[in-house]
């Protein structure tokens, strides 16, 4: 299978005594003439051979060649015009092998991960390390022929988009997003049907009967869905909202004007909280699903929250105040609390307003440790009339630790205010 450039080979390793290896090239005199000597005296050798040669065979070669050159006319660098045909010449692909030895081709550039989804599909989904010749490598590393490569695996490990940005095969790349897609979607039909769920409940309806009505069949035409578990993973990852399936499952003479009661859907929320502290966010009876915390707000455990539906993100939590999802669509809000069973840290950040004095960093570093957290980072900003601002990152539990954190640090001799920062 000669490459563009007409390079032909049969490339193999021999594994010898103690793990040597040594790598065999087949060729036949043509391609080896070819591989060491060049087209153009290839070219010489079978117009000897056979005169001045087809025209055809010929016009083919000089394609070959202009093939090699293209691009290159406009490089006036001449060492970057050799480097190139250099790239071009040799060979492009890399040979590895299993530790039973068998040999395996990849791109130039090719990792663990590409080699690991080379086997099976199953392995590559949990790969979680690798070895290189005997050596535990990162995932990142690029194969270099004649390596032997080992993948551990473990059934907690899961793929990561991350590998998308250095796999070089198009089966591995292929199979993580396979993968990715088919999560997400499980993820949201899970998150769908419970919201669904419950919305239908304050109807006095069942999901398992609406959706087996001839309502929902009607409903899903319209909205274009073909089986019920797309419509519901439709509603989990936020492409869907539940006004639109309610309000034509739903009948007209069912739905309550007073659905959400005196206070709000929000103010109901916020009340019950406020007497639930906690770490962790529970959603309508499912824990950690598709949540993430919102950036603009960064809310706290222990803070007034409320859950939004992002679009491909499952749940962001937010502050009840926060500005963000007060003004997004209230069809998408839905209500969440602190989990008191689970604890967990957060990073936040606090700008401390101070006098620009001997010892006073090491002070108020030290108040923050006596309060059982710890300073991930900081940075200082002077100005000319001897004050100072100071932003910390603290690991910290919840409001509560926070609240402890904040009045401890107003009592260091020098510091003004201390505020907390939000985005």
């Amino acid at each position: 299978m000669p490459k563009p450039n007409m390079y032909q080979s049969l490339h193999t390793t021999v594994i010898g005594p103690f793990g040597e290896r040594m790598e065999v090239q087949i060729r036949t005199e043509e391609m080896h003439r070819i591989a060491e000597e060049g087209i153009a005296a290839h070219w010489r050798y079978k117009e000897q051979q056979a005169g001045q040669g087809s025209a055809a065979e010929t016009e083919k070669q000089v394609g070959s060649l202009r093939r090699l050159l293209g691009g290159q006319q406009e490089d006036s660098n001449e060492l970057g015009m050799l480097e190139a045909l250099n790239d071009d010449l040799f060979s492009d692909e890399v040979y590895v092998f299993t530790p039973k030895g068998t040999v395996k081709a990849f791109p130039r550039g090719a990792t663990p991960i590409d080699f690991a989804y080379s086997v099976h599909t199953d392995v590559g989904n949990h790969c979680s390390g690798a070895r290189v010749n005997g050596k535990l490598v990162p995932l990142k590393t690029e194969l270099n022929s004649g390596d032997i490569v080992e993948v551990i695996t473990a059934t907690s490990q899961q793929p990561s988009k991350d590998w998308l940005k250095f796999v070089k095969t198009s089966r591995a790349a292929s199979k993580i997003r396979q993968w990715i897609k088919t999560e997400q979607h499980e993820k949201s039909l899970v998150l769908g049907r419970e919201l669904l769920e419950k919305r239908l409940r304050k109807y006095g309806m069942s999901l398992k009967r609406a959706l087996q009505s001839a309502e929902m069949t009607t409903a899903m035409e319209e909205l274009g869905y073909h089986a019920s578990d797309d419509l519901l993973a439709a509603i989990g990852y936020g492409k869907l909202s539940l006004g639109q399936v309610v309000g034509r499952v739903v009948p007209e003479d069912r739905r309550s004007p007073e659905a959400p009661k005196k206070k709000g859907r929000i103010g109901q929320v916020l009340e019950r909280i406020h007497k639930k502290p906690s770490s962790a966010i529970k959603i309508q009876g499912l824990d950690d699903i598709m949540v993430r915390y919102a950036k603009c707000c960064n809310p706290l455990p222990g803070d007034s929250v409320v859950g939004f539906i992002t679009r491909g993100r499952g749940i962001t939590v937010h502050s009840a105040d926060c500005p963000g999802v007060l003004q997004g669509d209230p069809e998408r809000r839905i209500e969440v609390e602190w989990d008191l069973k689970k604890k967990s840290s957060h990073l936040v950040k606090l700008r401390v307003f101070c006098l620009d004095q001997k010892g006073i960093l090491a002070n108020i570093s030290g108040e923050v440790s006596n309060c059982e957290a710890n300073i991930i980072s900081a940075s200082v900003q002077t100005t000319d009339d001897n004050k100072a601002q100071i932003v910390f990152t603290i690991d910290l539990q919840d409001r509560a630790h926070l609240d402890r954190i904040t009045r401890a640090l107003r009592q260091v001799k020098g510091v003004d205010r201390v505020e907390r920062m939000r985005g």
